[in-house]
């Protein structure tokens, strides 16, 4: 294992439990009894049967949304399968928030569990989908037909062949939904359903730094290690680079017939319809109510430039750091390694306010000179979105076989030119596509910007959350209208680089 990879990866790793600490310190601080009687308390047990039955109830709608969406797109002769594909990922390009203020602006007494799961799965399906599209692309065919040549009928191929090809894929989906479940705050705060983020952003703007909320993040944190041990779990132990695609041609898609074909094209119609359709109307509508007045050129063009400069330099740098641990993930597996990866979920799954006052009070008594700077908003976006960059790298150099590397070395070229020239071209792919998903929670991203940014900054979701806490929906129909457009690009280029990485 290369040393200085070695050494950045736990420098990375040992600053994303810079939040962890921060509770535990404040836990320690506050003392057994106070601590038990802070989380052996009615409001609690509330809480946690929220969060729970939300992630056990969405994340299975999720996976079986995702992966059946992608069957229909990529293996059978569905009408207009290309525009579906396309459409499917479009859900990513509109803010969760942004998603349930549209439905509760439709439908006001939506709230609950229910609304819940229905505004999640809305926004969040479309994780599980990308990789699951990506993967059945690369699958070879031949390992199906061979199923069916030995008399294994289609629903067995199906799950006896294919799902298990998919773990990774649905593994890693159904690991990025649960923790957007955990940290999501606007999107619950609309449909008053209170759950751990939530309930901590609240302590924390009544008390700011209160036993009662960091006693509610150390049960998050829990949470969080239970589903980074479950995925890893489910994940197993397999292999997955090959050399090539592995595949001569593209699997032949099944025929749906008259019988089946209206009832695809109507659960794809409702699903683009709930997810993409119900928000671009209703922020359309409340955009032509507001008329011209609600176009404040001046702090609309200040809040979209500095949007674009925290989301790229954000994507730049978090796709840098997630490099040494994935590398190790890959190459080097074992207990470390293992170690690296989860340690980066950690923080990413605390709710940003809970990362946000960590480096507060990092950099207020140890790094002062960077409190309220850009420096340290980067810092946080790294730690809240890691894992997106971190399981697309991951995949990517799952996929660049070792033996062209070494192939390359034993002609001549050393080691880091050769790293350069073949294993980076081809997890270029899935890094751009990593970047492209940091890039869209950077600018999804509400709480830890409300709390870090410099003072006057203000960037689309702040201007977006200040205007609707007021009840100014139209006020705040500009910055969802301009949040949506400025995600759509990058929601295209990462089902771009989905199907490059296939190999399409």
């Amino acid at each position: 294992m290369p040393l200085p990879l070695a050494v950045a990866a736990v420098i990375v790793v040992a600053a994303s439990f810079i939040p962890l600490g921060y509770v535990i310190a404040a836990s320690v601080d506050t003392g057994w009894d106070t601590a038990s009687a802070l989380l052996f308390r009615p409001r609690v047990r509330e809480l946690l049967t929220n969060t729970v039955m939300l992630v056990v109830v969405t994340v299975p709608i999720c996976v079986v949304v995702g992966v059946t969406a992608a069957w229909l797109v990529e293996r059978t002769r569905v009408f207009g399968a290309k525009v579906w594909a396309v459409l499917l990922a479009a859900p990513l390009a509109v803010p969760a928030f942004v998603n349930s203020y549209s439905w509760v602006t439709a439908i006001p007494s939506l709230g609950g569990l229910h609304g819940g799961v229905l505004i999640a799965t809305l926004s969040y399906f479309p994780l599980v989908y990308i990789p699951a599209a990506a993967t059945l692309r690369r699958l070879d065919p031949a390992v199906e037909e061979s199923a069916r040549a030995l008399g294994v009928g289609p629903w067995a191929v199906f799950f006896r062949v294919v799902v298990p090809q998919l773990r990774l894929a649905i593994a890693g989906g159904a690991l990025l939904v649960s923790l957007h479940l955990l940290a999501e705050y606007g999107a619950f705060v609309f449909i008053r359903f209170d759950t751990f983020t939530t309930a901590i952003f609240e302590q924390y703007q009544s008390t700011f730094n209160g036993a009662a909320a960091t006693m509610l993040a150390g049960v998050l944190v829990l949470l969080c290690l239970t589903l980074l041990v479950t995925e890893s779990v489910v994940r197993g132990s397999a292999r997955y680079a090959r050399i090539g695609s592995g595949a001569a041609r593209r699997a032949v898609p099944a025929e749906l017939g008259r019988r089946y074909s209206p009832i695809v094209l109507l659960f794809l119609g409702v699903l683009i319809a709930a997810s993409v359709g119900v928000p671009v109307i209703s922020v359309l509508r409340w955009l032509v109510i507001g008329g011209s007045t609600v176009w404040e050129l001046d702090t609309v063009a200040a809040a979209l430039v500095q949007t674009l400069g925290f989301g790229i330099a954000g994507a730049v740098v978090t796709c840098v750091l997630a490099f040494p641990i994935a590398w190790i993930s890959i190459r080097h597996r074992g207990r470390f390694s293992r170690f690296l990866e989860g340690g980066t979920y950690v923080s990413s799954s605390l709710p940003g306010i809970v990362v946000a006052l960590a480096l507060v009070t990092v950099s207020i008594r140890y790094l002062h000179p960077l409190y309220q700077t850009v420096t340290v908003v980067i810092a946080a976006y790294a730690l809240l979105f890691l894992p997106r960059a971190l399981i697309n790298l991951r995949a990517g150099l799952a996929q660049a076989p070792v033996g062209l590397e070494e192939a390359a070395q034993s002609l001549g070229v050393s080691p880091l030119s050769a790293f350069f020239r073949v294993t980076l071209p081809l997890a270029a792919p899935a890094t751009a596509a990593g970047g492209a998903l940091v890039f869209l929670g950077i600018v999804n991203e509400l709480t830890a910007t409300l709390l870090l940014a410099p003072t006057g900054t203000r960037t689309l979701s702040m201007q977006f959350w200040s205007r609707s806490s007021e009840i100014d929906y139209a006020g705040a129909a500009p910055y969802a209208f301009i949040m949506i457009v400025l995600s759509l690009p990058m929601t295209y280029v990462l089902f771009s680089q989905s199907k490059k990485v296939a190999g399409l």
